[in-house]
């Protein structure tokens, strides 16, 4: 009788254990299902998105959001959080131009001079505006939402103030022609570059001494202090990678765009959030993974894609974006 009985309740505990699985984890299959739900939706509404032009295209469109979210998760893993990003592209895009132009107007006859001091004082703007950020969150103890928030606004003023509100033309050609519509073996150098970034990433995050250290600080900062972690340097060092990366990705977009443009980084704030948080990056910090990073921002910008396929304007894209940010926080809360 008791066998019997065994027997006749296995079949009802199967169900509450698996449920309870897809509930455990449903911040490791969120990513997944809202990426099948979007393939099978924009499928469904334009026989034009699975094609393999359109699939190229939105690839290489991801390669400047993508670099900004790299070093999003770079600070969130470390428990902060970058809003001055879209910021620092634009000041990057712009100084970068108004050296070029100037340094190549006086000697067209060396172009190359141009191009290297431009990339170097757009990689040195990111540097700064990654070193202030860090400071302000450690040292003086200010919140990385306020810091990085006040931080964006000064670097947006100072834009502005450069560029006098018109686009800044005059880069060598060499610029768009090698980091704009350049090829390596068929492959757009963009695209290489940030694949090279997302295998770097990957590797500093999982195998070096600082991603280890970065995972501690955020996880728990004082029980890492107490470990022998120096959160504070490696705070601020985070904070400077992520201003490099946004440097870069402007740099990459002022090439791409043919000139130094003061609104470019306008919506990469929330997107490069957005692509952190729906591929599982904890806000609090100590969790997310370079990879999954890579899925986040091939969804929204597939997202994107779909809604101009099917004709939507860029208000309701605005509106997806934060929908989906919205969505996912609501799957993966603890």
């Amino acid at each position: 009788m008791s066998g019997d009985v065994s027997l006749s309740t296995r079949p009802a505990q199967a169900t509450p254990g698996f449920w309870a699985r897809i509930v455990e984890n449903r911040d490791l299959l969120a990513l997944p299902a809202m990426f099948i739900i979007a393939l099978l939706i924009f499928s469904l509404a334009s026989d034009k998105f699975l094609t393999t032009g359109n699939l190229t295209n939105v690839a290489r469109q991801s390669v400047y959001l993508l670099i900004v979210a790299l070093g999003q998760l770079v600070v969130m893993i470390g428990g902060g959080l970058d809003l001055s990003v879209g910021s620092n592209v634009s000041l990057t895009s712009v100084a970068s131009s108004m050296v070029m132009a100037a340094i190549f107007a006086a000697n067209p006859n060396d172009p190359w001079f141009a191009l290297w001091s431009g990339l170097a004082v757009g990689m040195a703007v990111g540097l700064a505006v990654g070193l202030v950020n860090g400071l302000g969150v450690t040292l003086l103890g200010i919140n990385p939402f306020m810091m990085t928030l006040g931080m964006s606004s000064v670097v947006f003023g100072i834009t502005l103030y450069i560029a006098g509100g018109v686009p800044i033309y005059g880069a060598p050609p060499l610029h768009g022609e090698i980091f704009g519509f350049g090829k390596i073996a068929g492959f757009p150098i963009p695209s290489l570059v940030a694949l090279a970034l997302v295998a770097l990433a990957w590797f500093t995050l999982e195998w070096t001494r600082f991603g280890r250290h970065l995972y501690a600080a955020g996880g728990n900062g004082r029980a890492a202090e107490l470990s022998g972690v120096r959160t504070v340097p490696v705070r601020i060092m985070a904070y400077m990678i992520c201003g490099m990366m946004a440097s870069l990705a402007g740099l990459l977009l002022t090439a791409r765009l043919g000139s130094g443009e003061a609104n470019v980084g306008a919506s990469l704030p929330l997107e490069s959030i957005a692509a952190c948080v729906i591929s599982g990056v904890s806000l609090a910090g100590g969790r997310g993974r370079a990879l999954a990073v890579v899925m986040g921002t091939l969804l929204i910008l597939l997202v994107q894609n779909g809604l101009n396929l099917m004709q939507v304007g860029a208000y309701a894209q605005s509106i997806a974006t934060g929908g989906i940010l919205i969505f996912a926080m609501a799957i993966v809360r603890r």
